[in-house]
């Protein structure tokens, strides 16, 4: 099963595979792609609602990974309906790409190089420097804003 991102329809993704999506997806589509959106579930497409218990693993996973912040409720909720239907992933989004790699969750890119490696980010104070594995509002040392920094 191939789970569909925006990215897939706006792409004209194909494939001879069984594909499924979610509802909020077509909310985030326009003019051809949500035509696209509408002929395949009129052609049988699967449309997914993943369970809140499964919604909360992934946002503890994109925590984790520091790309929480990154993510829609969308992203979230697609990342979790591949992983309920054990199907593979297809988006060209970066943060969801580490997510369901995070949870060997299999992707396939559109039109984007994928990702090379999972990665969990760090986040750095602008102010004083310091780095923290986890985000937060502000640096809990000297109040300055943090950015996500690749750890490597």
């Amino acid at each position: 099963m191939y789970v569909l991102d925006s990215s897939a329809f706006i792409n004209e993704y194909h494939t001879q595979e069984r594909i499924a999506s979610i509802p909020m997806v077509r909310e985030e589509l326009e003019d051809e792609s949500a035509y696209r959106f509408d002929a395949l579930e009129g052609s049988g497409m699967h449309l997914h609602i993943p369970e809140g218990e499964t919604v909360e693993r992934i946002e503890r996973a994109a925590r984790e990974t520091g790309d929480l912040d990154e993510l829609s409720r969308t992203d979230v909720r697609l990342v979790a309906a591949a992983f309920e239907l054990d199907g593979h992933l297809v988006t060209d989004d970066y943060a969801m790409q580490n997510v369901a790699e995070k949870l060997d969750v299999s992707v396939e890119v559109i039109a984007q190089d994928g990702i090379d490696e999972q990665r969990d980010w760090l986040f750095q104070c602008s102010g004083c420097g310091r780095e923290f594995d986890e985000n937060h509002d502000r640096c809990p040392i000297c109040g300055s804003e943090l950015t996500r920094k690749n750890p490597a």
